[in-house]
């Protein structure tokens, strides 16, 4: 993961003396050993998987070529789609100098930049692999995203500490989140046996240009209406219309129905 970041940003994120002459070969050079790593590693998945569903491997290395391969050829539009998250964040932040500053000092977009690459991961059938790049941006910043998660463009995580993204959770464009943020599930399905079921839709959806400040929480596959803005330190776990401005003093009354058409 940090030679992928390197590459990604070699100028800010790479090595302190490398000069702009040698840029070029340095992203080669450190892609070319970080992807033939990341093989190892997919391939040490793939043989998991098939120990414990069962069955056979198959072509093992011809699998995690492919899955590498598609990585790699992801890897311009991850870094295009992180240019728009420096951006919002430079934007965002009246205290931010300059765009060097943001990818040097804001934990957020550390978060966002190992997301990005571990929902590709994620997304190529390597959940561990993608999980474990998650749990390292983690561990360094507080700020826990699930990689199963769809974020758009121009994703801001302002300062960043305690924030939860889940698993299903899908957020538009032009978002900002704000500390201690949770988007979390309400209640988890269980079977005939009450064991939980895995997947289906729990988390919240959240549409372009929505802020949620410090310290709420929204919970369940509820909507959040483009535009709207959540204050700090409230309690969702109903829908929201486009535009609305929620805060604990309005939380009760401005219910809204969900997209289904039942109240929450």
């Amino acid at each position: 993961m940090e030679s992928l970041r390197a590459a990604l940003f070699p100028m800010r994120l790479g090595p302190p003396d490398l000069r702009q002459e040698n840029e070029d070969y340095f992203v080669g050079h450190t892609l070319n050993i970080a992807l033939q790593a990341l093989t190892l590693q997919v391939r040490l998945e793939l043989v998991h998987q098939a120990r414990t569903v069962g069955g056979s491997p198959g072509d093992v290395d011809a699998r995690a070529q492919a899955v590498v391969r598609n990585f790699g050829h992801a890897f311009p539009g991850i870094r295009e789609l992180l240019d728009t998250d420096v951006l919002a964040a430079y934007r965002g932040d009246p205290a931010a100098r300059s765009v060097d500053e943001v990818l040097l000092c804001y934990p957020g977009l550390h978060a966002i930049i190992h997301h990005r690459l571990a929902h590709r991961l994620y997304g190529l059938g390597v959940p561990l692999l993608a999980r474990i790049a998650s749990e390292l941006a983690h561990g360094a910043t507080g700020i826990d995203i699930h990689p199963g998660a769809q974020i758009g463009s121009h994703f801001f995580i302002d300062h960043g500490t305690g924030v939860v993204i889940g698993e299903t959770a899908v957020i538009g464009r032009n978002v900002r989140l704000y500390q201690a943020v949770t988007l979390g599930a309400m209640r988890f399905a269980t079977d005939a046996d009450g064991q939980l079921e895995k997947g289906g839709a729990r988390h919240p959806i959240l549409e372009d240009d929505v802020v949620i400040y410090a310290g709420a929480t929204v919970l369940g596959r509820i909507t959040i209406g483009q535009g709207a803005s959540i204050g700090g330190n409230v309690w969702l776990t109903h829908s929201v219309a486009a535009g609305s401005q929620i805060t604990q003093a309005n939380a009760v009354k401005d219910r809204s129905p969900d997209p289904a058409g039942a109240s929450k």
